[in-house]
C-alpha cells in the first residue's frame, strides 16, 4: 500500500503533520537542494540545528566518532547564532513548504529571553519553537536544565513567558527520573514532548591511547540506542496527557511503529538519515502497510494500542 495512500495525519503539539516523521535536530544540512519537496518525500515537519542567541563555535577536537551500532557526537552546538539564522537558513528551511521547528539552545534565563523576542518578531513568524533542555556536549546550557524536575519546570516556565506559540521540549535520558522531568515541563505550558536525546558515552583511541573526545563523554545515537529510548517513551507517555514524540535510533519503519504503539504521537530520526536520506518515505510507505495489515482507519488508531 502506498503512503500517500493512508491516512498518516497526526496533530502534535499545535501543528498538523501530513506524516509522522520528523527530522530531528542537528542532521538536515541547509543545502537548498536538501530543502525541495522532492526531496522531503515522507516527511511530515523539520526541526532546524540548534540555535543559540550568540554564534558558537562548538567543539574543538574530536566530534564525530562512528561505533559499531551507531556514532558518538561532541558538536557542542555549533551556530551562527539567532540572527545570523534569521538571515542565512530561515528562507532555506520556509523553501520546504513544511511544518518546521525551531531548536532553541537553553541557555541563561536572560539568553533564552531574548533570543525568543528576536523569533517572535521575525518576518514571517515561527511556526513551532523545540525547547531543547537535554543537550549533553555544553557546559551550563541544555542537559543541566533538563536533569531534574525543577531545572525542567523552570525553563518551560521562561520559555512559555516568551513564546505563545506551539512549544516542544526535548528532554534528556539521563535524568534519573524522567517522568517526573515530563511531568514538570507539561505542567509549566509544553505543547508535546520529545523523547528525547542522545545517551552519555566516551570512545578511546587505541593508538593515542586517550578519550577521543576532548569532553571525554560525548553523544551516543543510532540503533544501539533505541530499545532504551522505546522505554523512556514508554514512561513518558505513562505520565503525561501531552503529545510525545519519540526520538532515538529510528531506523526501520518497524521501530516507528514501535513507539506509536508505545504511545507516541509521532517520531524524529537522526543519526540513521546520514545513511539514508530516502529513509522518511521508506517508514511512511512501511507505516501505511502496517495500518492497512492491522484495519487502522487512521495514524491515531495505532497510537498507544500497544498500552491496552
Amino acid at each position: 500500500m502506498n503512503s500517500l495512500r493512508a491516512d498518516l495525519s497526526i496533530a502534535v503539539g499545535g501543528l498538523n503533520l501530513e506524516t509522522p516523521v520528523v527530522i530531528a535536530s542537528g542532521v538536515w544540512p541547509y543545502d537548498p537542494v536538501l530543502w525541495s519537496p522532492e526531496r522531503l518525500e515522507g516527511v511530515g515537519a523539520l526541526c532546524t540545528k540548534a540555535v543559540s542567541l550568540q554564534p558558537r563555535e562548538g567543539n574543538r577536537g574530536v566530534r564525530v566518532w562512528e561505533t559499531s551500532c551507531g556514532m558518538l557526537n561532541s558538536i557542542g552546538l555549533q551556530n551562527s547564532g539567532v540572527r545570523g539564522f534569521l538571515k542565512d537558513a530561515l528562507p532555506v528551511v520556509r523553501s520546504s513548504g513544511r511544518p518546521f521547528l525551531v531548536n532553541l539552545v537553553m541557555e541563561s534565563e536572560q539568553e533564552v529571553r531574548e533570543n525568543l523576542a528576536v523569533l517572535r518578531n521575525a518576518p514571517g513568524g515561527i511556526p513551532a519553537v523545540e525547547l531543547n533542555i537535554s543537550c549533553p556536549n555544553v557546559d551550563g546550557d541544555g542537559m543541566s536544565w533538563g536533569i531534574s524536575p525543577e531545572g525542567a519546570a523552570k525553563a518551560v516556565a521562561i520559555a512559555r513567558s516568551e513564546w505563545k506559540g506551539p512549544l516542544w521540549v526535548k528532554l534528556t535520558p539521563q535524568a534519573p527520573d524522567l517522568p517526573a522531568v515530563a511531568k514538570a515541563a507539561e505542567s509549566e505550558g509544553a505543547d508535546a514532548l520529545v523523547c528525547g536525546n542522545t545517551w552519555l558515552g566516551m570512545a578511546m583511541d587505541l593508538k593515542k591511547k586517550r578519550p577521543v573526545f576532548q569532553r571525554v563523554a560525548a553523544g551516543l545515537s543510532g540503533p544501539a540506542v533505541f530499545p532504551l529510548a522505546l522505554r523512556t517513551v514508554w514512561q513518558v507517555c505513562g505520565a503525561v496527557s501531552v503529545p510525545v514524540v519519540g526520538c532515538g535510533g529510528v531506523a526501520r519503519w518497524e521501530d516507528a511503529a514501535a513507539m506509536i504503539l508505545a504511545g507516541a504521537a509521532a517520531v524524529e530520526v537522526g543519526s540513521a538519515l546520514f545513511a539514508d536520506f530516502d529513509l522518511p518515505r521508506k517508514i511512511t510507505e512501511g507505516l501505511a502497510g502496517y495500518m492497512a495489515e492491522a484495519g487502522a482507519a487512521g495514524l491515531a488508531d495505532l497510537v498507544g494500542l500497544g498500552r491496552k
